[in-house]
């Protein structure tokens, strides 16, 4: 053998090492502006070769001063996922943004390399108004992802179940491949956990604060304490971004002044003082002109009529027509064409499949028969007004209570309802969240005390027993109101009864 002081004799080969990899020692010496063009030529054809865009080419050669043929040499290997250190910081010679060059040809000048993301937040409708805007999307060819508080959606496919509305399972979204573009439903709860799935949005919607809902817990005491909270996407949207605010609502519209980028106004009112002075400024707005929604800047209008758009009911839910404004801005931010968001919106059914538990208008023997997960006194008022609009012989509505909401708010519940409807049937919740037994049946009762309009009460424990009670009273012609609180259980089983007639 030889050792490192033998002299080899004349013509004797002598083997260093089996392989010319870097990694197993030697050098790196930067030759950017010294390779001939002939080397850096063959290194493109052996990438073309195999069809990679970036690669590590491995050459065996005397030096790259000259072309590979006049010193036969060759190339040895094609990596598909080369090191990028013996560039960036080189033995010998000038280091080279290799890494900056990489990023440049992923992404076109300009190009940021984030996908639109659309947060939606607010008291009610953010599931409505997340499903809609995931839908105008998806009707313009983008594989879009989406979390709510009935579970995560890519590219359609339910990938997750249950309240997805956390800032854990919009992560999981960012994190997914194949996801062009994400609407995310922000929740109360998992904002005070952890905070924010994503640093900056290109959209957050805020549907409305109202009289609030989940106040008292979490050292969240009143709607002012629960704007706070609720503006934390619009402090995060982009400085290109929107926000899409509701100008009819004092909490929400006070938020555009802690918005880093624009600002879209909503609201059925175009008279509304707010909405006036932005459309004053040139700025954009979208409100209802008599039967159609309007979206407007400067001296621009789009139209789109509200018989267009079932999920309204020609114009006669206020509260899905403020659903729908709230997804046209927002679809209006991200940059859709408008003939897209035309089709979306007409193309979005308010049925189980679309929007389980939003307004699910069914027919069950002649009479209508309504699911809605609606749990707060807003909820309440505007289910109200949404069935004063249908003709019904004689109205009932099944109901139970939240235990985790004040005495208070359980009770204003069937103090509006007591007002509407004929029949009110109360359940217990699966889960009373806190309170004894039969105690949130009490505060509903109690809440019906001096109804100008109830005259039947009953008490029922299970969901499903009293769901059954509310469709064997009906009668054709009748209108029965289901507030559920196991939203996907409760249609299965409505479904179910539907089906058997």
């Amino acid at each position: 053998g030889m050792t490192p002081e033998s002299v080899p004799g004349r013509g004797q080969r002598v083997v260093l090492r089996n392989n010319a990899n870097l990694s197993t020692g030697g050098s790196a010496t930067d030759v950017t502006d010294t390779v001939h063009p002939e080397v850096a030529a063959r290194a493109v054809d052996a990438a073309q070769m195999v069809g990679l865009d970036i690669c590590g080419v491995d050459m065996v050669c005397e030096n790259v001063l000259r072309p590979l043929e006049e010193q036969h040499g060759g190339v040895v290997e094609v990596n598909a996922a080369p090191g990028l250190r013996m560039h960036i910081s080189p033995s010998f010679g000038r280091g080279r943004a290799v890494g900056e060059a990489v990023m440049d040809t992923l992404y076109a000048p300009g190009d940021t390399g984030r996908i639109p993301v659309v947060a939606v937040t607010g008291t009610n409708g953010k599931t409505t108004t997340a499903r809609l805007v995931n839908h105008i999307l998806a009707s313009s060819g983008l594989r879009t992802g989406m979390t709510n508080t009935d579970g995560v959606y890519v590219d359609g496919r339910q990938t997750d179940s249950g309240d997805c509305s956390g800032p854990k399972s919009a992560r999981n979204v960012l994190l997914h491949p194949d996801v062009d573009a994400a609407v995310f439903e922000v929740a109360r709860g998992g904002v005070l956990r952890e905070g924010l799935g994503f640093d900056r949005c290109q959209v957050a919607v805020v549907t409305n604060i109202g009289s609030g809902d989940h106040l008292g817990l979490n050292y969240i005491t009143t709607v002012e304490d629960l704007a706070v909270l609720k503006r934390v996407i619009v402090r995060n949207v982009s400085d290109d971004g929107y926000a899409v605010l509701n100008a009819a609502d004092v909490n929400v519209a006070a938020m555009a002044a802690g918005c880093p980028g624009h600002v879209i106004f909503f609201a059925a009112d175009r008279q509304h003082p707010v909405m006036a002075t932005h459309r004053a400024q040139g700025k954009r707005t979208v409100y209802v002109d008599q039967d159609t929604l309007v979206a407007a800047e400067g001296s621009w209008r789009e139209r789109i009529p509200l018989r267009d758009v079932p999920i309204t009911r020609n114009g006669t839910l206020p509260f899905q027509v403020e659903n729908v404004m709230a997804s046209v801005a927002a679809a209006w931010a991200v940059g859709l064409d408008w003939d897209t968001i035309r089709s979306g919106v007409a193309s979005f059914k308010n049925d189980a499949a679309g929007v389980p538990g939003r307004f699910n208008v069914m027919e069950y023997r002649g009479a209508t028969v309504i699911a809605d997960y609606g749990h707060n006194t807003d909820a309440m008022k505007a289910l109200v007004s949404a069935v004063d609009t249908m003709p019904a012989k004689t109205r009932s509505v099944v109901i139970s209570g939240a235990g985790d909401r004040r005495d208070s708010d359980i009770r204003d519940q069937t103090a509006i309802l007591g007002q509407a409807f004929d029949d009110v049937i109360l359940y217990q919740d699966a889960a009373q969240r806190g309170r004894a037994d039969g105690e949130v049946m009490a505060l509903l009762r109690q809440g019906l005390q001096g109804a100008s309009r109830t005259k039947h009460i009953e008490e029922i424990r299970g969901e499903f027993i009293a769901i059954d009670h509310a469709l064997a009273r009906l009668q054709p012609g009748d209108l029965s109101l289901i507030l559920v609180d196991q939203v996907e259980e409760a249609l299965a089983h409505l479904a179910k009864r539907i089906a058997e007639g």
